[in-house]
């Protein structure tokens, strides 16, 4: 058992990192180090697991033993409480310079106590230009011990110059069979609902957990999914762009709430609240400021949830009308929305493939325009108004 067996349908790559493990194990006993590099590159579609593999590759660097997954070291690495690693995501829809300076900074010291300084940065394509620019020049000049771990989609996501500097791990899509496998055997779920999530989730592992744990993401997914058999009319489009807008907040909100309450606890009670003794009363006002900061920081990632939000409910429809090109073309693939065979069947009837295709470039049409902050609703009645049209 080692950290990286939790990396679902992911064995080429596990065994890549494996060497360089073995790598990292030689340069520090004085070797070459063969394998061993200061930069990588995690790439693959969403919810294939970039962040996970890079997490897991930290543990094992961090582990004596080469990510055993069972010591304190690589439980810290697991569950973000390493001293020597620095876990970084953008809050919010970009990542400045001053942020990554500051980073890079950090970044540069010895490691206290763990074999490496190591850098998780996900969502590395957020950082703009500016911080791009600056990255660039810690991973030409890194310090000895300090590895840099950064996740995009694909390599085309960061500056050439960057992705030129890292040694790349490429990240495949899971089949349907091994994500069903990973949520019964890991989270407990019942095989008839794991391969529901399993196959509504196509290929995303992080998507098919929530869908087979969360009764809530099942019902917005359900409501998404029947947008396209109302459409009979430009009040049915605007009624349905309104709703669809609603949806996505309702899961953003959902998901923010969660974590902010939890962070402002954490919070809290890191300055002592709730306790009582000399100093407390003073170390509990210093956390106004603390707070504040918190809040701005929480601001940002709502933005970016939201945008998160909107995103899954434009692919869900998508993957509708993808399934309604299949049928209409009559390829014997999977359906991530099979559940609902009887609208997809009758729109499949009503339309052509070419009819199709403009729908689901609509709906990337969408995407972009919400990416470029036109208002997520008045860019959805757009849409609604060219799957009507067909």
């Amino acid at each position: 058992m080692t950290v990286f067996d939790d990396l679902v349908g992911q064995e080429a790559a596990s065994a890549q990192l494996g060497r360089a493990v073995a790598g990292a194990a030689d340069l520090l006993a004085g070797g070459r180090g063969a394998g061993m590099t200061h930069a990588w590159l995690f790439t693959g579609p969403p919810g294939s697991g970039r962040e996970e593999a890079a997490r897991a590759f930290a543990a094992a660097l961090q582990c004596r033993d080469g990510g055993c997954g069972h010591c304190d070291s690589c439980h810290q690495v697991l569950t973000g409480t390493h001293p020597d690693v620095l876990y970084v995501r953008p809050s919010g829809l970009s990542f400045g310079v001053a942020a990554t300076r500051d980073l890079v900074l950090r970044a540069g010291s010895k490691p206290s106590g763990g074999n490496f300084r190591i850098v998780l940065f996900e969502d590395a394509d957020r950082a703009t230009e500016a911080a791009s620019n600056a990255l660039l020049k810690a991973v030409e000049e890194p310090s000895p011990r300090t590895v840099w771990l950064l996740c995009t989609p694909t390599p085309d996501d960061l500056l050439i110059t960057i992705r030129s500097r890292c040694r790349l791990v490429t990240l495949a899509t899971p089949g349907t069979r091994q994500i069903v496998d990973a949520l019964v055997q890991r989270d407990g779920v019942d095989r008839a609902a794991a391969e529901a999530a399993a196959r509504a989730a196509a290929g995303r592992v992080d998507r098919a957990r929530q869908l087979a744990t969360d009764p809530e993401a099942r019902r917005r997914r359900e409501e998404v999914l029947s947008i396209p058999a109302g459409l009979d009319g430009l009040g049915s489009c605007v009624t349905a762009a309104a709703r669809l807008f609603e949806i996505a907040e309702e899961e953003s909100k959902a998901l923010t709430t969660s974590l902010n309450e939890k962070e402002k606890d954490e919070l809290k009670a890191a300055f002592g609240e709730g306790s009582t003794g000399k100093g407390v009363a003073k170390a509990v006002r210093g956390a106004a400021g603390a707070l504040k900061d918190l809040d701005e920081r929480q601001k940002r990632r709502a933005t970016r949830i939201k945008r998160d939000s909107y995103d899954r409910a434009l692919l869900d429809l998508a993957a509708f009308y993808r399934d309604v090109l299949t049928l209409q073309l009559g390829a014997a693939v999977e359906r991530s929305t099979a559940e609902r065979s009887g609208d997809l069947e009758r729109i499949a009837r009503s339309g052509t493939p070419e009819s199709t295709l403009r729908r689901i470039d609509a709906i990337m049409a969408c995407r972009e325009r919400i990416a470029a902050n036109v208002h997520p609703q008045i860019a959805m009645e757009a849409m609604t108004s060219a799957l009507l049209a067909g």
